[in-house]
């Protein structure tokens, strides 16, 4: 199935899987990380029959909305999302009609989020990265992607249950744009040569559920297709002031249309 061409597949991606590696899964137009107005800009754009969440913007500018996905619903865009944000956002709206893929979907949907929430505190997905120029090369890992493997190094008995508790304790506190493998090893004290065992080890569950989302795309699609979920929307005065502020003609949640 060709994600090209009239209504399109999109998949707003960064970090969490590498470009060439996506491309190579799935057929579709990729995008930057998704933040406040892309889902609308993108839409008009683009006329999509699909969306797929994967990564988002939350500092240099405003996260994407929920009220951006339920609109895309509402117009019969089939949104997925999975690994990162994506994962977060489909969580809140699955009750709407959003799909949800993946094991950290499932955690968000099961734990809630907040910083007492396990295994899914509020930056759990997030990670620092380069620039757009380096392909948003990751700069640190995921605290899910840490925790999963304290997890399984604890399982295979490469360390006691009291290890795998402290390192995730150390991960955890330390902040996103910090927090890696080898920061948390090192604030253990452990030994150089025992990192560099287990670190080959290291399991990417984002990276997992961002593929997973792309290779069931387009069974999820044919099955979703033609159905529009409107439950949710409705255009609020404050949700149509932030997209103006945003220098978003607010105009846009009123013009659109599918092509057939």
């Amino acid at each position: 199935m060709a994600g090209r061409g009239d209504n399109p597949i999109l998949v707003f991606l960064g970090p969490t899987v590498r470009l060439s590696e996506a491309e190579k899964v799935l057929d579709a137009i990729y995008l930057q990380p998704a933040a406040q107005g892309d889902v609308l800009l993108a839409a008009h754009a683009f006329r999509p029959r699909a969306m797929i969440l994967i990564d988002g913007q939350f500092e240099d500018r405003p996260a994407v909305r929920h009220k951006e996905i339920l609109w895309a619903m509402a117009q019969g865009i089939v949104f997925i999302g999975a690994g990162s944000m994506g994962a977060l956002r489909a969580a809140e709206l699955d009750a709407f009609g959003m799909i949800g893929v993946g094991l950290i979907y499932r955690w968000y949907r099961r734990f809630g989020r907040g910083p007492l929430s396990s295994p899914a505190p509020d930056d759990a997905v997030a990670v620092h990265s380069g620039p757009p120029e380096l392909g948003f090369l990751p700069l640190t890992d995921a605290l899910v992607d840490l925790q999963r493997t304290f997890s399984a190094w604890s399982r295979l008995g490469a360390v006691s249950p009291s290890e795998r508790d402290r390192l995730t304790t150390l991960a955890r506190d330390m902040n996103f744009r910090e927090r890696s493998l080898s920061a948390v090893l090192q604030a253990a004290g452990w030994a150089q040569e025992r990192s560099r065992e287990l670190r080959q080890q290291m399991i990417g569950q984002k990276r997992h559920d961002a593929i997973l989302a792309l290779q069931q795309a387009p069974t999820l699609l044919a099955q979703h297709s033609g159905t529009q979920q409107d439950g949710g929307w409705i255009a609020t005065n404050t949700f149509l002031r932030d997209l103006e502020a945003g220098g978003i003609d607010s105009n846009l949640v009123n013009t659109y249309k599918l092509k057939p």
